[in-house]
């Protein structure tokens, strides 16, 4: 079973580099790395900004996800973080990285860390759109 080396949801910038080192194993052959950044069109609607608020549970939960990627997926190291607060556009709002010995585990542990987690980790996504009008996305 992998490593979960880094998980974490902060206010600050993310670090690509940082979620990298996390993962490096020098028994790894592939590591993947997926980027979420914010877009300035959603659904047709010009994005001014966007407000991320996390659950007080979110920690637990993250790291219940990121547990259950290093159980299915024969992974070397896991990694997770999400931004909160505001942010514009082209600013990074989650990175997540996963390393294995071959690249197809390292694509499928990212890709199920990334999907798991804006499934099942509490952190939601307000919207504030260019014409004033705002929305919600993945809260209870």
């Amino acid at each position: 079973m992998g490593v979960v080396r880094l998980l974490d949801v902060r206010s600050e910038p993310l670090s690509v580099d940082e979620l990298l080192r996390a993962v490096a194993d020098d028994g790894a052959g592939g590591t993947c790395v997926f980027i979420g950044t914010v877009r300035e069109i959603d659904e047709a609607r010009a994005v001014e900004v966007l407000e991320y608020e996390a659950h007080p549970s979110v920690q637990t939960k993250l790291r219940e996800v990121a547990e259950g990627v290093t159980a299915a997926y024969p992974l070397r190291a896991l990694a997770a973080v999400h931004r909160v607060g505001e942010l514009r556009i082209g600013d990074v709002a989650v990175v997540v990285a996963a390393a294995a010995e071959h690249r197809e585990e390292a694509f499928a542990g990212c890709r199920k860390l990334i999907d798991d987690l804006k499934r099942e980790v509490p952190i939601w996504k307000h919207q504030v759109f260019a014409d004033g009008a705002t929305e919600w996305v993945g809260s209870p």
